[in-house]
């Protein structure tokens, strides 16, 4: 007989877990089947534990830069493996955590792969023992994996997707990086950062190529100028790994031999072999459709997250599970909308950015008013000593709304949710000229920002 809950939900990803726990607050009897470990890939093998990567790196970068701030460091160098290992426990604490929450609000994992089999049903197996349940609501959060390239597939030895950059068994000396997205810009850093020679190749006119046009062509210079060669509009065309590296035959150039490569050219959606066929589940070049509360075009069937598509973003999953359960719930949640969700590449520089870059503002049909101050122009930046990059705000001229904000340098990351905040609450300008920044704060440069777009900057 089967297990019966008021939802189930397959995947315990950010998305999934999260909606776990608010449909247990709002009194849900709920399961949550994961196949692999609870958190999903952006807990054990994505967000997370790359940042401990990236702390690793950031740290390695202050000690042999130590006497630009007065101090000495004396035969400076790492241990890969203490490194990776750092990384690990990083996100295996984090995987105790989900554990922990799933505990604490009662509700039921059960491990193996899950396919739907029809209304309200789905079968879970592992090493061989099926497991059935059935649920009036079920939501799929099976997440998203990393994209191969058709002509030479990743094998964890020389060429890598994110996963095996993680866990690396040696350093790479030469190293290419196919995809300039924010997954292969910060694996750049990190090796880069470490030691290795870093060569990027990006298919667009531009890195990053999501971002605004001026925070492209401000992380090409600062990259380059880290010592990374960057070819743009440009890919490539073979890659033939051997016993000790591989050769890739760059897009308009000679061929070069390279250490290692990792692939980060996009993402595939899991949503194979999951049961969506049979039933019908619309679907769009993969990720599956959904309308603002999650409902799929078959009732009773919702889905959250990256395999919903773009943007694949942690937080993004995390916001769209909540709004799925409260309306599953019977509550009245506003529908869920892109228009304001921040982006983050945890670089050297960092990246930050929310809503409208300047070119799509302009797109749009917006007369605007842009705003832009420098880090070098900032007391707290100057004494951190972290005077490269700028902050850059766009506002619609007739409104005052801000459109867009846009963000490279040392801890934007953290300073970007207070434009976030300002969009949500629809503030104008006026409003954000009005508030008092503490001083002294790299904040600062972000009220700058705003009275540069209306020439009333201070410091500069």
């Amino acid at each position: 007989m089967a297990d019966t809950y008021d939802l189930v939900i397959l995947g315990s990803g950010p998305g999934g877990y999260v909606a776990a726990i608010r449909a247990s607050q709002l009194g849900l009897k709920v399961a949550i089947v994961e196949r692999e470990k609870l958190g999903g890939i952006c807990l054990n093998w994505g967000c997370i534990p790359t940042k401990a990567l990236l702390r690793t790196s950031e740290i390695n970068h202050y000690l042999t830069h130590a006497s630009a701030y007065g101090l000495s460091a004396e035969k400076i160098g790492f241990d890969l493996a203490k490194i990776v290992e750092r990384s690990r426990k990083v996100a295996g604490q984090l995987n105790a955590g989900v554990k922990g929450l799933m505990k604490k609000n009662k509700i039921a994992v059960v491990e193996g792969d899950g396919v739907l089999t029809g209304k309200g049903g789905l079968s879970v197996t592992r090493d061989g023992k099926k497991t059935d349940l059935q649920a009036r609501h079920i939501i799929v959060a099976t997440g998203a994996r990393a994209r191969d390239l058709p002509f030479a597939k990743a094998d964890g030895n020389r060429i890598w997707t994110y996963r095996h950059a993680m866990v690396p068994k040696e350093m790479p000396t030469k190293l290419l990086v196919i995809g300039s997205g924010a997954i292969g810009v910060e694996f750049a850093s990190f090796y880069s950062d470490m030691g290795a020679e870093v060569t990027i190749v990006e298919m667009l006119e531009r890195v990053l190529p999501v971002e605004d046009e001026d925070v492209s062509a401000f992380m090409h210079k600062a990259l380059a100028k880290q010592g990374m060669k960057i070819h743009v509009s440009s890919g490539v065309e073979k890659l033939e790994p051997g016993a000790n590296g591989v050769k890739a035959a760059l897009k308009g150039g000679d061929a070069q031999e390279f250490s290692h490569v990792i692939v980060a050219v996009g993402i595939v959606p899991n949503t194979e072999n999951i049961g969506l066929e049979a039933l019908g589940v619309k679907t769009d070049r993969g990720h599956i459709v959904t309308d603002g509360y999650g409902r799929t075009n078959v009732e009773g069937i919702y889905a959250i997250g990256d395999v919903t598509g773009p943007p694949w973003l942690a937080h993004k999953a995390s916001h769209e599970g909540v709004v799925c359960v409260e309306a599953i719930a019977g509550g009245k949640p506003h529908a869920f909308e892109t228009w304001n969700i921040p982006g983050c590449t945890y670089s050297r520089p960092q990246v930050a950015s929310v809503g409208l870059t300047e070119a799509k503002a302009k797109e749009q049909g917006h007369k605007v008013k842009v705003g832009k101050f420098p880090f070098i122009g900032n007391g707290k930046a100057i004494a951190l000593g972290e005077t490269e990059g700028f902050v850059k705000t766009v506002f619609d001229e007739a409104t005052g709304a801000l459109l867009g904000a846009h963000m490279v340098g040392a801890e934007v990351t953290e300073l970007i949710q207070g434009y976030v905040i300002a969009r949500q609450l629809e503030t104008t300008e006026a409003e954000l000229m009005e508030t008092i920044f503490p001083h002294p704060t790299l904040s600062e440069m972000m009220h700058e920002s705003v009275l540069d777009a209306y020439g009333q900057v201070i410091h500069m």
